[in-house]
């Protein structure tokens, strides 16, 4: 059973000020600009590819301004309807107030395209994350069951998600645990499944040329980096004509260097392009992963490092916050849905 990702379209966060992390955990408030993994217990082509700019010379200046904050969040939602609640403020600050991934659930092909367009076209020259999250037999049956009934249905669904793309720089996150928990799998269907993940990256990026596509490399807690670096490949992640690099920790609590020493293993073992690179979920591992290995809701954990585009951190590519904190993985409530008293615990830390 996997801890993974909220069953929501679309989240995101409100302008205003921020707290800014230290290693892992919140810090000092500073104003900015611009608008499961693991194991229980545990439109029109752009013209260039964009650079990266969390490498050496990677170029322009990124960093939290330059990704879009989308404000259909429930946490925003959640704000703006209890401005007099004495948890409102922290969780406006340490929570929506933080650019986070958009996530896109409906299996219907039909729908997806539009979805996926409202959020591309409002961002404008902001970066949106998008979580692309409808494989079949998603979380192996677990708390976020569901997705598209059949693989022929899922090649529809990503040809019509990335219909939606545009062609500005846009980050998509590809099917969490969808690499890491296919071990439910039978090896036929196992096959079948990363044969579609490599032909859905691909499209993806013939659909945007400046899109970064992420593959889901699990967690250092979980698999040995050559173990998954091996599904890796067999799922198109280590051809750039699909594949940006992976991504790790989403909807988990490692610690963000315990992460990036782990995703430096799997890109060696993986092999490919010296281009490819990694993303970190750090939305909630700001106190680590529980002693005990529990994943779902645990108590006791605190938001991680702001979202930024600019780690200064060799071949790792941007700290993202994909899983959205205070949507529950399935303990608190039904998978993704908001608890105020999550949220809180999460921003106090």
């Amino acid at each position: 059973m996997a801890a993974t990702a909220a069953l929501v379209v679309a989240a995101g966060v409100l302008a205003g000020a921020v707290t800014v992390a230290g290693d892992d955990g919140p810090g000092r408030t500073e104003a900015v600009e611009g608008p499961r993994s693991g194991p229980a217990p545990s439109g029109h082509a752009a013209s260039a590819r964009p650079s990266r700019p969390s490498r050496p010379g990677g170029g322009a200046a990124a960093g939290a301004g330059r990704l879009y904050r989308y404000e259909g969040a429930q946490v925003v939602a959640w704000v703006r309807a209890h401005r007099d609640d004495p948890r409102s403020p922290l969780i406006a600050s340490r929570i929506a107030a933080r650019p986070a991934a958009v996530w896109f659930t409906d299996p219907r092909p039909w729908a997806v395209t539009a979805q996926v367009r409202a959020v591309t076209d409002r961002a404008g020259d902001r970066v949106p994350v998008l979580v692309a999250y409808a494989i079949p037999n998603r979380d192996c049956g677990g708390p976020s069951r569901g997705g598209v009934p059949r693989l022929a249905a899922y090649a529809r669904w990503i040809e019509r998600f990335a219909a939606g793309l545009g062609s500005r720089e846009v980050v998509v996150i590809l099917e969490p645990d969808a690499v890491a928990l296919a071990d439910c799998l039978s090896p036929g269907e196992r096959s079948r499944r990363f044969a579609a993940l490599a032909r859905a990256g691909a499209v993806l990026k013939r659909a945007n040329p400046a899109a970064r596509v992420y593959y889901d490399g699990g967690h250092s807690g979980w698999h040995r980096a050559e173990r998954q670096a091996a599904a890796l490949r067999r799922a198109g992640a280590a051809s750039p004509a699909s594949s940006d690099g992976v991504f790790t920790n989403v909807s988990n609590f490692h610690r963000t260097a315990a992460e990036v020493a782990y995703a430096r293993r799997v890109l060696t073992a993986l092999g490919g392009p010296r281009g490819l690179g990694a993303v970190i979920d750090t939305s909630r591992n700001g106190n680590g992963a529980p002693a005990d290995g529990r994943w779902c809701d645990p108590a006791g954990r605190s938001v991680g490092r702001p979202p930024t585009l600019r780690t200064g951190a060799a071949r790792i590519d941007a700290y993202l916050w994909v899983k959205l904190p205070g949507e529950s993985d399935g303990c608190r409530g039904r998978p993704g849905t908001f608890s105020p008293e999550y949220a809180y615990d999460l921003a106090r830390g």
